[in-house]
């Protein structure tokens, strides 16, 4: 792959070894959902798994929301 780009090397590939927290699988809403975990208990939704037809419409669920959630007790 070639990239032409007038941005320094360092600047694009920044983040590149980062690694990514796992996404967590939550009931919020009343929606069972796969989130990144932001912050304890804050989350952004990466997907719906479990929900109704009408909650794909809710703007409330779309991906990249951030919404609270409780982290279920060990």
């Amino acid at each position: 792959m070639t990239l032409y780009t007038n941005m320094p090397l360092e600047l694009v590939l920044e983040g590149f070894h980062d690694e990514v927290k796992p996404a967590q699988e939550v009931w919020a809403l009343g929606v069972k959902m796969e989130v990144m975990p932001v912050a304890p208990g804050i989350g952004k939704i990466v997907r719906l798994l479990e929900c109704g037809l009408d909650d794909y419409l809710n703007p409330n669920l779309t991906p990249g929301t951030i919404i609270s959630y409780q982290t279920p007790a060990n």
